[in-house]
């Protein structure tokens, strides 16, 4: 991995609608609070900083994105939180981002929200923008996890939202977290069908991690918090697993599930290993086997930009092989898993060549699955994706 002050995208003749992403990512990097848990690229408390962004956000679109292009398949704004700016501010944000690129009624639009930041005005204004998607920050049902995760929403706001949403927006995405320290199952089962009765499209499933550098991850070192046991952890995944399933949401992916026709296009890009835009600060986008990550500092991507700099920290050519088994690691995250064919026709390796000795182990392990056409993890393969898809790296 290298680092540079110049992107390569910025000189690449793009004038070909043929080799263009059809998928964008708008990282706004603004929140009230930084909850505990949270390790993403964020700022708090510096809502005089949106403006500066906005102004940003255009340069840097004008300089490495599109001039001409076919409507997009996919945009997805992220953060973050942004529905948090201002009403005027928001407004300015969907206006940049349309200058630049088209989209259709077809169009998968997708914002990010924070329950207490949808205001009927808020509301509106992203239904006008033709945003059709909604994926909300719910995280629980319950009152002690929500205090814990230093959330500013309650129960009763989620219902709120919910209804009031739904006059205006119709696909909607709940994201919960599991493995909350005192969380028991009793209490995620709660969650889970307090989410269900709801009637959202989609719900995303996420085991709680403690990384490095957030708030929560020093309260552990002072022991002041302590991991869920392992096998509660287990226990919890798999409920969630069965349970929504038997409400009729199909398991797509190891932490999505969604009611058929409403899974989220914009994550089909990542885990099939298509090429994206991205901008903003620490937006990663990956075009021609070649991926670029913007500097993580809001500041630090402010600054590089008003200076007339590329705001790209790293940069990493893939090379053919390390696409290939990067594809199986994408490919691996989704039910459907990877398609021995396809997989040849899109890098020109053999599967079975290139791993023969990370597939025969998994397979012996009862990890992965193979029909002869495709490979994909098995229900206990699920509960160690993360290990069992490091044999193919």
């Amino acid at each position: 991995m290298t680092s540079s002050n110049r992107s390569p995208l910025a000189d690449r003749d793009t004038s070909s609608d043929s080799i263009r992403p059809r998928a964008a990512y708008i990282h706004v990097p603004f929140c009230a609070h930084r909850c505990g848990y949270c390790d993403f690229t964020l700022i708090a408390g510096r809502d005089d900083l949106v403006g500066d962004y906005l102004r940003a956000l255009k340069q840097e679109i004008e300089r490495l994105g599109p001039r001409h292009i076919a409507p997009l398949d996919s945009l997805f704004f992220g953060g973050g939180t942004p529905t948090h700016p201002a009403p005027a501010e928001l407004r300015e944000l969907f206006r940049i981002v349309g200058q630049h690129f088209q989209t259709s009624s077809a169009t998968e639009i997708s914002v990010e929200a924070n329950p207490l930041d949808l205001t009927d005005e808020k509301i509106e204004i992203l239904a006008s923008a033709g945003v059709n998607r909604i994926s909300l920050g719910v995280q629980s049902f319950s009152r002690d996890a929500l205090k814990l995760m230093e959330r500013d929403h309650t129960p009763e706001a989620i219902v709120d939202v919910m209804h009031r949403l739904r006059r205006a927006i119709s696909n909607i995405s709940l994201d919960l977290i599991f493995g909350i320290p005192g969380q028991t199952l009793e209490d995620w089962e709660s969650t889970l069908r307090q989410a269900i009765a709801l009637e959202p499209q989609h719900l995303s499933t996420y085991g709680l991690t403690f990384e490095q550098g957030t708030a929560f991850w020093t309260r552990r070192e002072r022991g002041q918090l302590m991991n869920v046991d392992e096998e509660l952890e287990r226990e919890q995944y798999a409920l969630a697993m069965e349970l929504l399933k038997r409400e009729g949401f199909e398991q797509y992916e190891i932490s999505n599930f969604a009611r058929p026709g409403y899974q989220c296009r914009h994550n089909h890009v990542y885990w099939s290993g298509s090429e994206y835009w991205a901008f903003g600060p620490g937006a990663a986008r990956y075009q021609d086997g070649r991926r670029e990550t913007n500097l993580r500092s809001v500041l630090g991507w402010l600054g590089r930009i008003e200076r007339g700099e590329s705001p790209v920290a790293d940069t990493e050519e893939l090379a053919p092989e390390h696409r290939a088994r990067e594809l199986i690691y994408l490919s691996l995250r989704r039910n459907a898993g990877l398609d021995r064919l396809e997989f040849h026709k899109r890098t020109g390796f053999d599967l079975d060549t290139m791993c023969a000795e990370a597939l025969r182990r998994q397979i012996e392990l009862g990890m992965l699955e193979d029909d002869g056409q495709a490979i994909r993890l098995s229900a206990a393969g699920r509960f160690v994706a993360d290990r069992v898809v490091l044999e193919f790296l």
